[in-house]
């Protein structure tokens, strides 16, 4: 088995519509040396694309966005990568949301408004799990 140096590093992939949330994720986990934001995605369908060319460790993923949803993009997403974590970030505080969350292949949720040195460590802890970073020989 190889492990690749970039294990070393989270690598995370941010996929929201509001280029305001993204810019603004991307420069906060950039401060922490064991995060890696490779790219980002406006929406759950170039998503799904960018998971086929990177194959994130992690991806932070809003739930509502417009050509595909988060929750469908997730269950198309683990199929391509399934050890690629989902990290669900949304404003939304709907318990329908949560639940039907719960039921999609989503690893961990957490609202938009969480402190973003809590997200950090969320994408850290996440990003610690087994990953597609292992390449077998």
């Amino acid at each position: 088995m190889i492990i690749t140096n970039r294990q070393c590093k989270v690598r995370v992939l941010i996929v929201d519509d509001h280029e305001l949330t993204r810019l603004t994720l991307k420069l906060a986990l950039s401060k922490y040396k064991e995060i890696e934001v490779i790219d980002s995605a406006t929406n759950g369908l170039e998503a799904v694309e960018k998971v086929k060319s990177y194959r994130p460790d992690v991806i932070i993923l809003d739930l509502q966005m417009p050509i595909l949803n988060g929750l469908s993009a997730a269950s198309q997403i683990k199929l391509i990568s399934p050890y690629t974590k989902i990290l669900a970030y949304t404003s939304f505080e709907d318990p329908q949301t949560e639940v039907m969350s719960q039921t999609a292949p989503i690893d961990k949720f957490c609202h938009k408004d969480l402190p973003l040195e809590q997200l950090a460590n969320l994408v850290k802890d996440l990003g610690k799990q087994p990953s597609s970073t292992l390449i077998d020989n």
